[in-house]
């Protein structure tokens, strides 16, 4: 008997054996390239039930295994491509290759709206990516440069290469925006960020949301999430590129970088160096970076990735000099700044058909350094801005992030995670300029968790997205935050005139306050461990419409944005200046966008953008006749134009492409923060910052397959500007040179 049992488990086993089949997917680009990333899906045709599915790794491969001989439905999703499907028939071990195509913009593949990549038109969010190609014309030297042409994007820097560079997005503060690369969070505690040093060098794609997202992402994200990522290695036979540029104000740039996918493993490491004085006094910028991306599959349901970014920046500060082209005072020669910044991030995921589980680990240390050496006394006025300072910031911030994903059909999936993070940080300055003097120092810890989960739904012609976070901040305690998402195909149209959408979305964000507000700052600022965090209220809905079998979409979307508990500091004693923070402020910001999305053809990417914005306080403790008149209730806040509008156009061949970029800036109010009505110091009151138009072009020719040679010209029509009153940005700036390119496919 137990003999007759054996034989007949082992003809079962041998015939399932037989019978189970393997299909081994390669997702390739248009050029033929592998792509990595990308989530390949097998479900049954009729069901929509999800029967296996993988990850791609750098090779562009996955093998779906345990198939029995019949149709299924292959699904391909690829951050920056349209979303793939059609029917495969699984008999045996096969094997099949999927080209994915370039679609309009709104039909393309997104990750950061939900965290899991899904078509745009799905998740009912304002979202804007530049793939490689559009990066690589354009040759931004900042994260900042690249920012300027994204629709609702207002970029704010403070003149030159490498100065402090903040970004507003629909009326919010310049700390309301998440910033993530390659899966590190980088600002700082509270939100701020500095966009003008960080690098592009190897960046491959980087995504800006609109709206506020802290369901997803937590703290800072209020008004926007920017994340960026580097690229990913997939040539069979190593590529090495190198190459070098310069052009005016004495620019110079070279750079290198190693890539390519060998069986399990993919590689890519790079450097790139970036130096110039200049088009003023002190106006130099040098920036090192190096990096890599490292990943290796151990099994078909199992890869790693580790991905490590350090850069090391060198700023003279002029300072606020030149007001719409009148040098009233000298630019400043003692100030200098000094970032030196370093990211990484481990990530292990494992796919087992319908359960996906991404864990995270990741650190980023950061090093700031200013320092005014002014002699004392010397010019002294503006409560320090011409004194000997300096100011220091060390700070650590490291965390553990688990998502996972469970996909039991292919319209439908739940998202949910845990997130613990660390911030650490030390700020210490002092009013003497002397580096020795260890002056004040404050010490600011805080470990936060959260958990969150996230539906989505796609039934026929509506798509729904909802989720809630769990946070507990050792700043402000405990708070739950909703988001939710509806997208309503009203009509599907035909060929000329496609798919009809209405779209609604509502959320919260919030932004944890920064170590200054929560651990004090000196003998100027008490520290106040009770405050709330601040928070927005988010609406928004509109209209999309197609046209040309999707080529172009046309998009107008309202918005409205309410701000409470703003944090604002409260004096204490007029004589000393001593005070604390307090959640004391609240503000109103509202608008449209308008954003035209289209690829007439393969080749050619164009976007357009028009926003407009209305803002308000309703509420400030900072109103003041003589320091704080900006202030007031009933004024528009500062740095938000009313009128916004952008245009980005690249064209890419196979032996040459280009770009051009427009941002257009209207009249904003502003201020100059000198108080010299008060202090006589020689300086008419400024009250706003006027408009401008900055004309950006770039081009590239590939000579052969070793050489190409390529060239940019920003502020092409050499216009005088100003982001931040004050602060004269850089005329026209040309830079020219070529790119080597040795091995690959």
């Amino acid at each position: 008997m137990l003999r007759k049992t054996l034989c007949l488990v082992f003809l079962l086993s041998s015939a399932a054996t037989v019978f189970s089949s393997t299909l081994k997917v390669t997702v390739v680009d248009p050029n033929g390239q592998p792509v990595a990333g990308a989530h390949v899906t097998l479900a049954e045709p009729n069901t929509a039930a999800v029967r296996a599915s993988q990850v791609t790794a750098g090779s562009g491969e996955v093998s779906l295994t345990d198939l029995s001989g019949k149709e299924y439905t292959l699904q391909v999703l690829a951050a920056g491509f349209a979303a793939s499907s059609q029917t495969v028939k699984v008999a045996g071990d096969g094997s099949v290759k999927v080209e994915l195509k370039l679609t309009a913009v709104n039909q393309t593949v997104m990750v950061t709206a939900t965290r899991s990549p899904l078509p745009l038109q799905t998740t009912g969010a304002s979202t804007t990516a530049l793939d490689g190609e559009q990066l690589q014309a354009m040759q931004p030297v900042s994260a900042g440069e690249s920012l300027r042409f994204v629709t609702g994007a207002v970029v704010s820097d403070t003149g030159q290469r490498g100065g402090l560079t903040s970004l507003f997005v629909r009326g919010g503060d310049s700390r309301y925006n998440k910033v993530i690369i390659d899966d590190v969070p980088v600002n700082d505690p509270g939100g701020t960020f500095n966009f003008g040093v960080v690098p592009m060098a190897e960046v491959d794609r980087l995504e800006m949301l609109r709206g506020s997202q802290s369901t997803l992402y937590g703290s800072d994200a209020m008004t926007s999430v920017v994340q960026l990522w580097s690229n990913t290695g997939s040539s069979r036979t190593p590529e090495l590129t190198f190459g070098a540029d310069g052009g005016n104000y004495y620019t110079a740039h070279g750079f290198a970088a190693l890539a390519g996918a060998i069986s399990r493993f993919d590689y890519d490491l790079f450097a790139d160096q970036f130096n110039t004085e200049g088009q003023s006094v002190n106006d130099e910028y040098s920036n090192s970076l190096q990096g890599a991306n490292l990943g290796v599959v151990f099994t078909p349901e199992t890869s790693f990735r580790l991905r490590v970014r350090h850069s090391n920046a060198r700023t003279g500060v002029p300072g606020e000099w030149n007001f719409n082209g009148n040098p009233y005072l000298a630019p400043d020669e003692e100030q200098r700044a000094r970032n030196n910044d370093l990211l990484a991030s481990g990530e292990l995921q494992t796919v087992f058909s319908r359960w996906q589980h991404r864990f995270t680990g990741y650190e980023y240390n950061e090093q700031r350094y200013n320092i005014d050496s002014t002699p004392a006394g010397s010019d002294c006025f503006n409560f320090g801005i011409r004194c000997p300072f300096l100011d220091q910031l060390s700070l650590n911030r490291a965390g553990f992030d688990y998502q996972g994903q469970y996909l039991p059909r292919t319209w439908a999936h739940s998202d949910f995670g845990f997130e613990f993070e660390d911030e650490n940080g030390f700020l210490r300055e002092n009013f003497s300029g002397d580096p020795v003097d260890l002056g004040t120092q404050v010490h600011g810890l805080r470990r936060n968790y959260a958990l969150y989960g996230q539906q989505f739904l796609s039934w026929k012609r509506i798509s729904f997205v909802g989720g809630l976070r769990y946070v507990n901040n050792e700043s402000f305690g405990e708070k739950v935050v909703p988001h939710a998402a509806l997208v309503i195909t009203a009509l599907e149209g035909g060929e000329m005139i496609g798919a009809t959408r209405f779209r609604f979305a509502y959320g919260t964000g919030i932004k944890a306050p920064r170590f200054e507000e929560s651990f004090g700052l000196g003998s100027l600022a008490d520290p106040n461990p009770d405050l709330k965090p601040e928070e927005n209220r988010a609406l928004e809905g509109g209209l999309e419409q197609d046209f040309d079998s999707g080529r172009y979409t046309v998009s107008a979307v309202y918005y409205n944005n309410l701000f409470t508990n703003q944090i604002t500091f409260v004096t204490i004693d007029p004589v000393t200046f001593e005070g604390k923070y307090e959640n004391l402020n609240r503000a109103l910001a509202h608008g449209a966008e308008l954003e035209l999305k289209a690829r007439p053809t393969a080749r050619l990417n164009l976007s357009a953008g028009y926003t407009y914005t209305s803002t308000q306080i309703l509420r400030s403790n900072n109103c003041d006749a003589f320091f704080s008149a900006t202030t007031c209730p009933g004024l528009p806040l500062l740095r938000r134009p009313k009128h916004l509008g952008s245009v980005l156009a690249t064209y890419t061949q196979t032996r040459w492409g280009g770009s051009l970029g427009g941002s257009f800036v209207g009249r904003r109010p502003d201020s100059d923060f000198l108080f010299c009505s008060i202090l006589g110091c020689g300086v008419p009151a400024q009250d706003h910052t006027a408009g401008y138009a900055r004309i950006d072009l770039g081009g590239w020719w590939r000579l052969n397959h070793y050489v190409t040679a390529y060239a940019n010209l920003e502020n092409a029509l050499n216009k005088h500007y100003e982001d931040v009153s004050g602060y004269p940005a850089p005329r026209i700036n040309f830079r020219a040179g070529f790119r080597f390119r040795i091995g690959g496919d």
